[in-house]
């Protein structure tokens, strides 16, 4: 049986639970003290893991949870930034941007994301397609591109409009408005909402369950549902595209001023 030695990870704490490991827990690290962020290492990993996922044959189901006070919180400021002053670097994201979509949807294992307090960037790619997501009451759910500058790229084209219909996604995507684990759960943005204290103990119920079932059948049916996003490919891959030309433009270094400042952005 083929194993992956996760000690590589550096922005990703990665244990097994269960009687024969066949949970994977993968817990994004708040290196900050507070949230878990994106930087070019995290970025990366949270790319990356979903194939060690797939390839790992004593992983039945992965869990993705965050550290700290929330379960991500973006992407890192000094990338950001990093991506609109350098065409290499920029390009170099793009490609993990499309990977970790692609990645998660094409990993053959069931992922199963529990979501508390602030759910943004990179984090909430995973977390919202995932095949069981589970948010906190009081998570707050906000895709921050636009008020940064740039194209709604990432996940948000290619599922939000399958989970909670066009008008929602436009309204809360156009003026990145946040929604609480209660609204998420309410448009169909998330599978599930608990009260905060058992968002981890539910990922782990739900995971268990997984892991107890027909793995053929649970995989093959996860397969066949994916194909549901894989018809929206194109559409993603534009919104991808658009997405990191405003990162060559000149929106987003405001956007990144403003964010740094605190403040209201002046475009």
């Amino acid at each position: 049986m083929k194993t992956i030695n996760y000690q590589h990870y550096e922005t990703l704490h990665i244990t097994r639970r269960g009687v024969d490991g066949g949970v994977l827990d993968i817990q994004m690290r708040a290196l900050n003290g507070k949230l878990p962020t994106a930087d070019h290492t995290g970025h990366c990993e949270l790319a990356e893991i979903w194939r060690d996922v797939g390839a790992d044959e004593s992983v039945k189901v992965a869990v993705l949870r965050g550290e700290g006070a929330g379960f991500s919180g973006g992407g890192d400021l000094n990338l950001v930034k990093d991506m609109a002053n350098d065409f290499a670097t920029r390009t170099r994201v793009w490609k993990e941007a499309r990977d970790l979509v692609y990645n998660v949807i094409n990993c053959d294992k069931p992922i199963v994301s529990a979501m508390h307090g602030p759910a943004v960037g990179a984090g909430l790619v995973a977390g919202l397609l995932a095949d069981v997501s589970i948010a906190g009451k009081t998570a707050r759910i906000v895709d921050g591109h636009t008020r940064l500058g740039v194209a709604a790229g990432d996940h948000a084209a290619i599922v939000w409009p399958l989970l909670c219909g066009m008008a929602k996604a436009k309204y809360y995507l156009l003026l990145c408005e946040p929604l609480s684990g209660e609204e998420a759960e309410r448009i169909g943005l998330v599978s599930l909402c608990v009260d905060d204290a058992q968002v981890i103990d539910k990922a782990y119920e739900v995971a268990d369950r997984l892991a107890a079932g027909s793995q053929s059948a649970i995989r093959w049916t996860k397969y066949a549902l994916n194909n549901w996003l894989r018809q929206a490919g194109p559409t993603f891959d534009t919104s991808l595209a658009l997405e990191f030309m405003g990162f060559g433009g000149p929106d987003v270094h405001e956007g990144v001023a403003s964010l740094r400042e605190r403040r209201a952005p002046r475009y």
